[in-house]
């Protein structure tokens, strides 16, 4: 679970004097930190804060002191940054090095990166399960239905980035029943399309191979880089082997953390992942085939 705790409070007396309303702030952030468990990431939006200077230092420190292993997205000290939409969809190429002075500009999407940098700062892609970011009684029906969900799911975790789906709580503090039960379903499906690959490789090198056990359907391939060397691959194609010959079966760009393709479903025992231009000598981490539809 991650939080959202907007510095831009609207409807807080405080807000008019910076003193009081940083305190307030504060107050209110370590609540969240300490009564929670752990969280995955902090999420402060920029919008509305023109203008205004908020106590960043006393902020960053509450985060560090309780949660030091939570993302931080796009304003104070970020380690996360915003795709640019809301979505839930990610440019492709993505690319998660960033200039050091751009590192800023993303939260209000003026940043920019060609997968040059000196910065880590991978993308997140954010939207919400039901029409609007805050709890409404009014757009149940807006709740997105599954296959929506696993659209943008490959959109963006697909491309490479992360996915926030923003559930909101409603006046009782409570997920309502049907965004609960929308949440789960997504869950399960994506653990049904992905939970279990047909076979797996891995490798260093322009070429890596993937033998099945028979020849089967594929329907899905993943594709991912050992990030922790950098995102080397510059563009790429997989092909296979169907009645002795080899044809391509996707091609792209940017892999990463992880690379989604879905194939128009071909039968075959073996893949070959084909690596066109890279910046450094790939480290394929994970080369996957799937079957589920």
């Amino acid at each position: 679970m991650g939080l959202y705790l907007s510095p831009w409070d609207r409807h807080e007396p405080k807000y008019r004097d910076k003193k009081a309303y940083d305190l307030f702030y504060a107050q209110q952030l370590t609540e969240l930190v300490t009564r929670y468990g752990p969280l995955v990431e902090l999420w402060f939006d920029g919008a509305g804060s023109e203008g205004r200077e908020y106590d960043w230092p006393s902020i960053m420190a509450i985060c560090k002191k309780y949660q030091p292993r939570a993302m931080i997205f796009n304003m104070g000290q970020p380690t996360i940054r915003w795709a640019g939409n809301e979505n839930g969809t990610a440019p492709y190429p993505l690319w998660n090095v960033v200039p050091a002075g751009e590192v800023l500009k993303f939260a209000h999407g003026k940043g920019k990166t060609d997968g040059h940098g000196t910065v880590w700062l991978p993308a997140e892609c954010d939207v919400p399960l039901r029409r609007g970011w805050f709890y409404h009684t009014d757009n149940e029906a807006t709740i997105k239905s599954l296959g929506q969900l696993m659209d943008i799911y490959e959109k963006s975790v697909g491309r490479g980035a992360n996915l926030l789906l923003n559930v909101a709580p409603d006046r009782d503090g409570l997920i309502p029943e049907k965004d609960t039960q929308r949440a789960r379903e997504f869950g399960n499906e994506v653990r049904r399309r992905f939970g279990t690959p047909l076979a797996t490789s891995q490798g260093e090198g322009t070429t890596v191979e993937l033998t099945l056990p028979r020849v089967q359907p594929v329907n899905y391939l993943i594709l991912q880089e050992d990030i922790r060397q950098g995102e080397r691959i510059r563009r790429y194609t997989v092909e296979a082997e169907v009645g002795g010959r080899w044809q391509q079966v996707a091609e792209g760009t940017s892999v990463g953390h992880k690379k989604i393709d879905r194939v128009r479903p071909v039968e075959t025992s073996k893949l070959r992942l084909r690596v066109t231009e890279a910046v450094a000598p790939p480290v394929v981490r994970n080369l996957a085939a799937y079957g589920t539809p």
